[in-house]
């Protein structure tokens, strides 16, 4: 599998839209948060492709008074799911982070969601607080982060 990460455009907004509607039942992003987004200077969307087809997207948070950054969304098509895409797109996104001197990455996950937390676990994130009922189904969430330096 050929995939490539790269920085999303105004030509992707379809379908990150898209992929975004297919993976989250909750508190999902529409086409003017993505238009926003892909303008705004403390926000990061990548892309993850294989052969032109869109497997998933990260998308990092800053702020300018911050050296810590916030993994808002890491979204894999269900079809890519197991294939490494994720793993892809977390190591890009500590890779863009770190270039930029953040000193940790943050984020926020679900209990429920093992899959994710392990993948955070193997590259170092540690739960630094629960988050009770955080998520608008009432799941728990953690907080995780990565120290940079």
């Amino acid at each position: 599998m050929a995939l490539k990460v790269q920085r999303a455009t105004e030509h992707d907004l379809n379908e990150l839209v898209a992929l975004e509607a297919a993976t989250f039942d909750y508190s999902q992003m529409g086409r003017r948060s993505f238009q926003r987004l892909l303008k705004a200077h403390s926000a990061h969307v990548f892309v993850c492709r294989e052969q032109g087809q869109l497997l998933g997207y990260s998308l990092l948070l800053t702020r300018s008074n911050s050296k810590i950054w916030r993994l808002y969304s890491i979204a894999v098509a269900a079809a890519a799911r197991g294939k490494g895409v994720g793993k892809l797109l977390l190591e890009h996104a500590i890779q863009q982070a770190t270039e930029q001197q953040a000193r940790a990455l943050s984020l926020e996950v679900k209990t429920d969601n093992k899959a994710a937390i392990e993948l955070y676990r193997r590259y170092d994130f540690e739960v630094v607080d629960v988050l009770p009922e955080y998520y608008p189904d009432g799941i728990d969430g953690y907080r995780m982060r990565l120290s940079l330096r």
